[in-house]
């Protein structure tokens, strides 16, 4: 029987390797949800990223965007609305993705897989909530 951490790897490696280009976090998701993934939050700009499932939590610790002492950007609802787009639309990279959204003012983001909604927040309490789309897939072989 796998570990949650292996379970966690294996839909990652999987949605790496099958997303399509534009609409590619659906597809991430939904592996993910799959590999019993019910929560993902992420702090930034540190790029850490815990994963809760129903009995463990794995985090996964990213290449942070930015170190030592900074001031937080303000909460730019347009911005990462732009920043969304962008990425939905398959033209920019998930670490472009992440940087955008901190120069929008994003300190972390939820994912809350059973719900299919992604909970985008600020320092000073912004907060933008935006839905996304179910998605088949196919045998992950987890």
């Amino acid at each position: 029987m796998k570990t949650a951490k292996e379970k966690l790897q294996a839909a990652i490696q999987y949605a790496m390797a099958n997303r399509p280009k534009i609409g590619g976090f659906p597809f991430l998701a939904e592996c993910l949800r799959r590999a019993g993934v019910e929560r993902n939050f992420w702090s930034l700009p540190g790029a850490q990223s815990i994963y809760v499932m129903k009995d463990d939590a794995v985090f996964n610790q990213g290449t942070p965007l930015a170190s030592g002492m900074g001031d937080v950007p303000a909460f730019d609802e347009k911005a990462l609305i732009t920043a969304l787009r962008t990425d939905q639309a398959g033209q920019s990279t998930f670490p472009e993705f992440l940087i955008a959204s901190w120069k929008a003012g994003v300190i972390s983001y939820e994912v809350d897989l059973s719900a299919r909604t992604v909970t985008y927040r600020g320092a000073q309490g912004g907060k933008y909530i935006e839905s996304y789309p179910a998605v088949e897939i196919g045998d992950m072989g987890i």
